[in-house]
């Protein structure tokens, strides 16, 4: 028999910053978005406080002035590197798994008894947690999506040993009826309102309706699939990672920026990572587009928005060519005065790279095969030196600040897994 098991760090961003800071264990905690912006992850002691995922951190400062609250700038880099190694315990334990994101993995396991299951749960939760020092909740079911409600009652409920099995149809209605609809994996916001409106609060009641009516109802084979998992029928697919078909990086400044060179940087980093994702999917990109907004906050201001692209005669990943393309667009729709708060590019009409149609009369092999063998060196210095140890001049800001400085983050702790100077020192 084919069981899925749903594996997901607990708290993630939270629990990465409590692996060097054990200190935190037990201590309301709350981790920041890009620019400290809101709080974009808590752990359980800051829900218990009654803080809510989005809340600005100015309004966190206001409504709990005496109140000790743990916070940290968003440190993907940290929480990239330890989350991998959570991903490869779970590979090495694992006959067959995928991962769905930065902190879940699906395992496909074949033939294991309950016994097995369970035995199996607590050896993956313990080694991750002495290797790594992540806590992971692991859900078991025979379907995936019944898996990610195991997964639930196994954080909920320290009496699961941190792994919950759904085993039997007893257990299945059981969970279904203490699950609520909006957690439903499948079921987003719109959904969770229109079902609601139905008098449809749980999973129970979804999965006690007709396929027949979720049919008619709603018109789309995804809650249709979600209907069948309910009732316990494999029908998701084993997740293959797909090739994006676009691709955007953008982000907000700290403060406004009106200056045309410090835009042409940030610009020209937004690239870079567009180009640097294209090519680790081994894609090429048709098209390359800029946009760029002023701060709709301040009414006071002249408010400005604009967006242009450029089409590429032939697909490319290079560096070189997507940043060259990007500051022309950014050319032509900068104007001056303006106070920018947001900008990104986005990477169009993606393909895969042994599938790219050349152009006749411009495509050059030679130089083709040059700037590809740059980037894969480029790529391989920034991955074994550091981010950033080899830049364009165009990613240059004013007065030397590099792209992980630009842009707010007085809380953001160290990185002592990835960065030589990060390194923890023993007094």
């Amino acid at each position: 028999m084919k069981w899925y098991a749903i594996c997901d760090c607990d708290n993630c961003f939270v629990s990465c910053e409590r692996v060097f800071r054990p200190d935190l264990e037990g201590e309301p905690v709350v981790v920041l978005s890009n620019n400290d912006g809101c709080v974009v992850a808590r752990s359980k002691e800051a829900k218990l406080l009654g803080i809510k995922a989005g809340m600005p951190y100015f309004q966190l400062k206001q409504l709990y002035p005496n109140t000790k609250i743990e916070t940290f700038s968003s440190n993907y880099e940290l929480y990239g590197e330890i989350t991998g190694r959570v991903m490869a315990i779970i590979r090495d334990m694992t006959p067959r798994c995928f991962r769905y994101s930065i902190d879940e993995a699906f395992a496909v396991l074949d033939g294991f008894s309950i016994e097995q299951l369970r035995e199996w749960g607590e050896q993956l939760h313990d080694r991750v947690k002495m290797s790594a020092g992540m806590p992971i909740s692991i859900g078991i079911a025979k379907t995936k999506t019944l898996a990610k409600m195991a997964s639930h009652f196994a954080k909920k409920y320290p009496g699961y040993n941190h792994v919950c099995i759904i085993d039997s149809e007893e257990q299945r209605i059981k969970a279904a009826k203490l699950y609520p609809i909006g957690e439903i994996w499948g079921i987003g916001r719109r959904y969770k309102t229109r079902l609601e409106t139905m008098g449809i609060r749980t999973a129970y009641d979804f999965a006690n309706h007709s396929v027949s009516w979720v049919r008619s109802t709603f018109k789309t084979v995804v809650l249709e699939r979600t209907w069948a998992e309910l009732n316990g029928t494999d029908c998701i697919p084993d997740d293959i990672p797909r090739r994006k078909k676009s691709i955007c990086t953008s982000r907000s400044f700290d403060g406004m920026v009106s200056d045309f060179n410090t835009l042409r940087a940030h610009v020209a980093n937004f690239a870079v990572r567009c180009a640097e994702k294209l090519r680790k999917q081994q894609s090429a990109a048709n098209i390359v587009g800029v946009f760029i907004d002023s701060n709709r906050f301040r009414p006071e201001l002249e408010q400005y928005c604009n967006m242009t692209e450029i089409t590429f005669a032939t697909p490319t990943s290079t560096t070189i060519d997507i940043v060259k393309a990007s500051t022309s667009c950014l050319t032509r729709i900068y104007r001056q005065g303006i106070y920018y708060k947001r900008a990104g590019v986005i990477l169009m009409e993606v393909v895969a790279n042994t599938a790219i149609q050349t152009d006749l009369f411009t495509f050059d092999a030679e130089k083709h095969s040059h700037m590809k063998q740059l980037d894969y060196t480029v790529d391989r210095i920034n991955k074994v030196d550091g981010s950033e140890t080899i830049i364009l001049s165009a990613q240059q800001y004013p007065k030397g600040k590099k792209f992980a400085d630009a842009i707010k983050h007085d809380h953001k702790s160290l990185c002592p897994t990835t960065r030589w100077s990060d390194i923890i020192k023993l007094k």
